[in-house]
């Protein structure tokens, strides 16, 4: 019996996503666990760990998936309801080095997904592009894998416990947005020491209370309250499968993760001196000089969590971050994205600060924007960067007063009071904007450049700054 192709739509470019039960459905995802035991038994691969956030699809999906997985001859090892990072700590504890988050991240409700690992390597790009060709050709492996079960969470607490040690107990807010982490994270910071504030810890996949994204400053609003109207001194909070860290401080500053990760570069670079560390092209000016300070090698590299582990996996840097929040320990880790496990280590390091508010506000800030999105059609987005790319390299330049063009992933145009941004998101079709600066007048000024740059790419464009 061959497989009804999935719609292409869902094969995304670092993971597989779509909406549940209209392109989403158990029959594709059947199909692609098909496909990806078919691919694991190509690589010499004999089991698969397969967990799943808290969403509603969760169950059915998973079942589909492990199904697809078995019928290749491949071994499933269920793992239940966990954060993804329990998904991916599950292929180091169990040795199978393969596993599969049934996760839709820090999507809406009607959303899921899977996040791919096979042999310790992460599926993206063309890697998930090539499922979809197996299904289509129908090579596809045939046998009968066993199913199995197992628990990893008292492993992973006792890991990150038996390491990660507070100089002092703390009391903090934790918000997990009823999202998977909820299972699991009050536990670990109880355990670490901390009195613990829970906010929205029950797992609800339906949400029902603000959207599992705390890269978004609306998102973070009852832990800003709840910090407000109790003693504890610091707010973390986490997406819907528990990748991402958001961290707020005592008076209600968000502590955005290119900030954050000064605070872990400087940590890590105390025990790895010259230490190579990676980070996006989303990031903050203040990131390289800040690591450049401190005796480490500054590396900035393409947004994507894939991307940016691939990268982690070739160079052998201690640490990663990303602007969106993912966090890449190595040193005295896996080296994969676990906000959790952040949680812990940024507590580890406050609790050896006397006043946890001060420390994170004394680190470098510029005026900024969030992520802007400028809409497009299927394929535009890219159309448009490239004709920035080719702008902004020509001479003379569309952008007069830049200091440097950096065309790493999309363009990122330096000047000397702050920076600009234009990339082609790889998940939805948009084009993401970022602006930084000294001050308002400068913010300003680099704003009315890629004003002029893209109406002169792409007229007719409504612009979102």
């Amino acid at each position: 019996m061959r497989y009804a192709l999935p719609a292409p739509e869902i094969f995304k470019a670092y993971d597989i996503r779509g909406i549940v039960d209209t392109v989403l459905t158990p029959d594709a995802v059947r199909a692609i666990g098909h496909a990806l035991g078919s691919e694991a038994a190509a690589r010499g691969q004999k089991a698969i760990a397969v967990g799943r956030d808290g969403r509603l699809s969760g169950p059915a999906l998973s079942g589909a998936l492990g199904e697809g997985i078995r019928a290749a001859g491949i071994d499933v090892i269920d793992i239940g309801c966990v954060p993804t990072p329990l998904t991916y700590f599950a292929a180091y504890q169990l040795g199978c080095d393969s596993c599969v988050s049934v996760t839709g991240s820090h999507n809406p409700p009607d959303y899921n997904g899977l996040k791919m690992v096979l042999g310790g390597q992460t599926l993206f790009g063309e890697l998930i592009q090539s499922l979809r060709r197996r299904i289509a050709e129908d090579d596809l492996t045939h046998g009968a894998g066993a199913l199995h079960t197992a628990d990893v969470r008292a492993a992973y607490l006792e890991r990150i416990v038996g390491d990660v040690k507070l100089a002092r107990p703390m009391k903090i807010v934790v918000d997990c947005g009823n999202g998977v982490a909820g299972g699991i994270a009050p536990e670990l910071f109880r355990r670490l020491g901390c009195e613990v504030i829970e906010l929205f810890c029950e797992v609800d996949g339906s949400f029902p209370n603000h959207h599992p994204d705390p890269s978004k400053p609306e998102n973070l609003q009852d832990v800003i309250r709840a910090l407000r109207e109790t003693d504890a001194e610091l707010g973390l909070a986490f997406d819907g499968d528990g990748d991402r860290l958001g961290v707020v401080t005592k008076d209600g500053e968000i502590i955005f993760p290119d900030r954050q990760l000064m605070l872990f570069a400087e940590d890590v670079l105390s025990r790895v001196p010259g230490g190579e560390i990676i980070y996006d092209v989303k990031c903050t000016r203040n990131l390289g000089p800040w690591i450049r300070a401190r005796g480490g090698k500054p590396t900035m590299w393409n947004t994507g969590h894939a991307l940016v582990k691939a990268k982690l996996k070739e160079t052998g840097a201690p640490l990663a971050g990303e602007m969106s929040g993912h966090m890449f320990f190595k040193e005295r880790w896996f080296g994969f994205d676990d906000g959790l496990y952040s949680g812990a280590r940024l507590l580890e390091i406050l609790s050896a600060r006397p006043d946890a508010n001060a420390a994170l506000k004394a680190l470098p800030d510029a005026v900024s924007t969030p992520e802007l999105n400028l809409k497009m059609k299927e394929g535009e987005p890219f159309e448009l960067v490239r004709r920035l790319q080719q702008a902004a390299l020509a001479a003379p330049s569309c952008f007069a007063a830049a200091d440097e063009v950096i065309t790493l992933d999309g363009v990122r145009v330096e000047f000397a009071h702050g920076f600009g941004l234009a990339r082609a998101s790889n998940t939805t079709p948009v084009v993401v904007l970022r602006f930084e600066a000294d001050n308002a007048a400068a913010l300003a000024e680099i704003q009315a450049e890629f004003r002029r740059a893209i109406e002169a790419a792409w007229p007719g464009l409504t612009l979102p700054f």
